[in-house]
C-alpha cells in the first residue's frame, strides 16, 4: 500500500506546486489545496529530461532555480531548473519515494532506510539525520514551533508513528503512535496536525504536545495525504471512497463511492471543485459541497499520481504512461504526452513548466 506524495516548500523564490505541492508563496494554504499559481498553456513540449538509476515516484520541489527530487535508486538529486543538469546527488540507504520539503537552505526528505535527512540545498551535504524504526514514504511538512522558538518538522513512518523533529538540530520533539503504518504526509492548520493512517482513521493531533485531539473513523486504509482547507479535510482511501470531514467536529460531511476501486492519490481543490485520480483508471471531478460528480476522465491505467490545478487546467499522470492536461471545467483532454512507462509521480508546476518523474527512471520537464 504505497502512495506518492507532494513536496512542501518554504523560504525561497518562485516555484511550483504534493501534501502533497510546491508553490511560490511557500507551504501555505495554496500548497495544501494543490493549486499552482501563474499561467499554463494547453500544449507543452519536452524541455529536458534527466536519467536516474531507477523508477522515479517522488514528486519534485523547485526552489531558487533548482529541482530537488528522489529516486528509487536511493539518491536525492538537485538539478538545474533551466537545463536539467545534475548539480549534486546524495546517497541514502534505500529507495527514496518521498517528496522533498525545502526550508530556507535545507532539503528535508525521508528514505525507505527509515531515516529523515536534512541536506544542504546548495551542496547536498548532510546536516543531520533522524532515525525512525521503519521506512518513510510520505512527504514531511513543517510548522512554526509554538511560542516562535524555531521550526518543527512533521513526518510519518511505517513504524506506525508521526514524528515531530526540530528542524535546526534533527532532535525529536515528540511522537504520536497509531495502530498501523503512516504512509501519507501530514497537513497543518494552526495548532493541529491532521493525517490519515493505515489504521482507518483520520487523526487530529495537538501540535504543541503531540497529544490526540480526536480521530475520525474513515473505515479503511488511508494511503494518501489529506487535502486541508481550514477545518475541512478531503481524502480518498482504500475502501473505494472519497470523503470530506470536519476536523473540528469529527463529522464526516459526505462520501463519494462509485466503483470498487481504491484511491491512493491526494485531491486537488479549487473553487467549488475537487479533482482526484483513482485506481478505476479515471480522474474524477466532484463538487466540494456534497461530493456529487461533475465529470470523469478515463485513462488506460491506474491514477495514483496526485493531480495539480493551474490556470483552469488539471495536470496528472497515469500508469498508462501518459501525462495529461485536462480542462477543469469539463474534463476534456487538452494535451497528452506518451512517456510509455507508468507515471506514479505527482506533477510539479512552476512558471508554466511541468516537472514529473516516471518509471523509466527519467525526470521530465515540459514547457510551452
Amino acid at each position: 500500500m504505497k502512495a506518492r506524495h507532494i513536496p512542501l516548500i518554504l523560504g525561497l523564490s518562485a516555484m511550483l506546486i504534493p501534501q502533497t505541492d510546491s508553490i511560490g508563496q511557500g507551504a501555505g494554504a495554496a500548497n495544501r489545496l494543490r493549486v499552482a499559481p501563474g499561467r499554463l498553456r494547453s500544449k507543452l513540449q519536452t524541455w529536458w529530461k534527466f536519467k536516474t538509476g531507477a523508477p522515479v515516484v517522488s514528486a519534485a520541489a523547485v526552489v531558487g532555480g533548482r529541482v530537488f527530487i528522489g529516486s528509487t535508486d536511493g539518491f536525492v538529486y538537485a538539478l538545474g531548473f533551466r537545463d536539467g543538469k545534475k548539480l549534486w546527488s546524495f546517497k541514502t540507504g534505500a529507495e527514496v519515494e518521498a517528496a522533498p520539503l525545502v526550508i530556507g537552505n535545507s532539503v528535508i526528505i525521508g528514505s525507505s532506510d527509515g531515516f529523515l535527512y536534512a541536506l544542504d540545498a546548495a551542496r547536498g551535504t548532510p546536516r543531520w539525520k533522524y532515525k525512525t524504526d521503519d521506512k518513510i514514504l510520505g512527504a514531511a511538512n513543517y510548522a512554526p514551533a509554538p511560542g516562535g522558538k524555531g521550526t518543527w518538522i512533521l513526518v510519518g513512518s511505517y513504524d506506525n508513528k508521526l514524528h515531530c523533529v526540530n528542524a535546526a538540530t534533527g532532535k525529536q520533539v515528540w511522537t504520536y503512535e497509531t495502530d498501523n503504518y503512516v504512509n501519507g504526509g501530514p497537513a497543518v492548520s494552526g495548532n493541529r496536525v491532521i493525517f490519515g493512517g493505515c489504521d482507518g482513521l483520520l487523526h487530529v493531533v495537538n501540535l504543541a504536545n503531540g497529544k490526540k485531539v480526536r480521530s475520525i473513523e474513515v473505515g479503511e486504509y488511508v494511503a494518501g495525504s489529506a487535502t486541508l482547507d481550514g477545518k475541512i479535510a478531503y481524502l480518498g482511501h482504500y475502501g473505494n471512497e472519497v470523503i470530506s470531514a470536519n476536523v473540528d467536529t469529527g463529522q464526516v460531511l459526505w462520501r463519494y463511492k462509485e466503483r470498487r476501486f481504491p484511491y491512493f492519490a491526494s485531491p486537488a481543490v479549487a473553487g467549488d471543485r475537487l479533482v482526484i485520480g483513482g485506481r478505476d483508471k479515471r480522474v474524477h471531478c466532484l463538487r466540494r459541497s456534497d461530493g456529487g460528480e461533475i465529470w470523469e476522465f478515463r485513462t488506460r491505467g491506474k491514477v495514483d499520481s496526485s493531480a495539480i490545478i493551474c490556470d483552469g487546467k488539471v495536470v496528472v499522470g497515469s500508469e498508462d504512461g501518459k501525462l495529461y492536461i485536462l480542462g477543469l471545467k469539463d474534463g476534456q483532454e487538452l494535451w497528452s504526452y506518451e512517456i510509455g512507462t507508468p507515471i506514479i509521480s505527482s506533477p510539479t508546476v512552476v512558471n508554466g513548466t511541468v516537472i514529473i518523474g516516471a518509471d523509466d527512471g527519467y525526470v521530465y520537464a515540459f514547457k510551452s
